[in-house]
């Protein structure tokens, strides 16, 4: 049968690799947005972190930075195939023979993370001739779209749905509904409801944040001015990363000088760090929730004659570049976009009526001084990211902007 493809995606400026719609809750239980714990007799209050965040959930923090040294099943060169800590899930009753039709509700394709795993997913259909069809339509950064676009897809006949949410809430009723006419796969960020058959993202932003601010601690004197860097608030991806950052910042002796909110903004990120290093003299550590604006933040230092302090950023090709053009002392925690890969697998499975993890948790590096090299790809363009799995995909290096 002939392959064919129904998209509806809407080209958009490149935006903050970070932003609000490129990452993945913690969990896709009810416990999301659970009320805080109040800060810990450990916490110190001169730390300049606040308030603990509503998002926190002590359970899914514990839970993650477990993860971050357990070892995960499956091929040791496939990570988008690999899950840690696997509870199983019969999908017999999802079994069906001959020709798919695989649907997707993206939340939106209009930051470069987005984009770099949109066409992972296209090019991971095309490696499976049993998918003749594939249908996926772009809600644009639009819940009311997205919820639309749901009910859509389920009338259309497809064999399995997926899903990746714009928002947790919001979209959990849609999401519910498509569950009772379709096998669904949510992956990216989670929702509020345990129907869909599996729910697909790497470890998460307690991880992630946590994986930042210990590095500053090691790298950064006693008493060293932290800047912290934030997107948006009220995100619960970003508000997990920084929660979990905040608890490390709160047990050290690191003094937090401010959190700023830079909207994912380059130009709002370089004056954000000029404002503080004219306040304070110096600035001895930049933590961030997400690196898309890293390269800006060390322009900063660099456009007033400082060394750049010891810095977080993420997979990103540029600050990669700068970091070893600059020999900076960093680290980049890094949220793989090969993800996007792993639910037109799992999707595949269910259809065959193999199990799948009911919550699949893939890994999540974290890149060093010592496997720099190893991520660092010259020949990809500055806004592509490292862990995206697709080297050896359809297209490589063209496909995503790359020279051969």
């Amino acid at each position: 049968m002939r392959r064919s493809t129904s998209l509806a995606v809407v080209a958009v400026a490149l935006l903050a690799a970070g932003c609000a719609s490129d990452k993945p809750t913690a969990t896709v239980t009810a416990s999301q947005g659970a009320t805080a714990p109040q800060a810990s007799a450990t916490e110190s209050p001169a730390a300049g972190t606040g308030e603990q965040s509503k998002f926190f959930v002590q359970a899914d923090y514990d839970a993650q930075l477990a993860m971050r040294t357990k070892q995960a099943q499956g091929p040791a060169d496939k990570p988008w195939e690999q899950a840690i800590d696997p509870q199983m899930t019969d999908t017999a009753g999802y079994k069906k023979s001959g020709d798919v039709h695989l649907c997707f509700s993206n939340a939106a394709v209009n930051n470069p993370w987005r984009q770099v795993g949109w066409k992972n997913m296209q090019a991971e259909v095309s490696l499976h001739k049993e998918i003749t069809k594939f249908t996926a339509l772009d809600a644009e950064g639009k819940d009311d779209k997205q919820i639309s676009d749901i009910a859509e897809l389920t009338g259309k006949g497809c064999d399995a749905l997926i899903v990746s949410p714009n928002t947790t809430a919001t979209l959990t009723p849609a999401v519910e509904a498509a569950c009772q006419k379709v096998p669904v796969i949510v992956f990216d960020r989670g929702v509020e409801t345990d129907c869909p058959v599996t729910f697909i993202n790497p470890i998460g932003g307690y991880a992630f944040g946590a994986d930042g601010a210990e590095f500053l601690v090691e790298k950064v004197p006693a008493g060293g001015k932290i800047l912290a860097l934030r997107i948006l608030p009220g995100v619960d991806v970003l508000e997990t990363r920084w929660s979990a950052a905040k608890v490390t910042f709160d047990k050290s002796q690191l003094e937090v000088v401010g959190v700023e909110f830079t909207d994912g903004d380059a130009a709002k990120t370089k004056n954000i760090v000029s404002d503080y290093v004219q306040r304070h003299g110096k600035i001895d550590g930049v933590w961030m929730d997400a690196g898309a604006t890293a390269v800006a933040a060390i322009e900063a230092f660099e456009d007033a004659g400082l060394p750049v302090p010891p810095i977080v950023g993420e997979d990103q090709q540029d600050f990669l570049q700068k970091w070893k053009d600059n020999n900076l002392t960093a680290v980049a925690p890094t949220y793989p976009t090969y993800q996007w890969r792993t639910p037109v697998i799992a999707a595949l499975k269910i259809l065959k009526g193999e199990e799948v993890p009911k919550t699949w948790k893939l890994p999540q590096p974290k890149i060093t001084a010592e496997n720099l090299d190893q991520y660092l790809k010259p020949n990809m363009p500055p806004l592509h990211y490292a862990l995206c799995g697709c080297e050896t995909l359809p297209g490589f290096p063209a496909n995503w902007g790359g020279k051969g």
